[in-house]
């Protein structure tokens, strides 16, 4: 069974930071794509931060140079830190782990997602 566990949101001032952490069990964690994605009242999820298995990544352009995306595959985590929080970054944030298989099968999970609010 599939799990993956976030953890580490919370309510933080303006400027401040937080860091993110999603562990995983049931997969092949170092295979996976992992991804942290946001999710704002009213709006749709989008993508935050992805970070290959050999850890190339994407950000999205609202969150580079704020947010930093990184996995250790020995603790099967990824972790999103977060600096300069805005009142805009308040959001539901998940975890996805995603694999495309060679023969084209795709593998999609996702947390159950932690809340981050940043407020004064």
């Amino acid at each position: 069974q599939v799990q993956l566990v976030e953890s580490g949101g919370g309510l933080v001032q303006p400027g401040g930071s937080l860091r993110l952490s999603c562990a995983a069990s049931g997969v092949a964690f170092s295979i996976y794509d992992m991804g942290w994605y946001r999710q704002a009242p009213g709006k749709e999820r989008e993508l935050v931060a992805r970070i290959t298995p050999g850890g190339r990544t994407n950000y999205a352009d609202s969150v580079k140079g704020r947010f930093t995306i990184s996995r250790d595959n020995n603790k099967n985590t990824v972790y999103l830190q977060m600096n300069s929080l805005k009142p805009e970054d308040t959001a539901v944030y998940y975890c996805n782990a995603h694999h495309t298989s060679w023969s084209g099968l795709e593998y999609d999970y996702w947390g159950q997602g932690t809340q981050v609010t940043v407020s004064s």
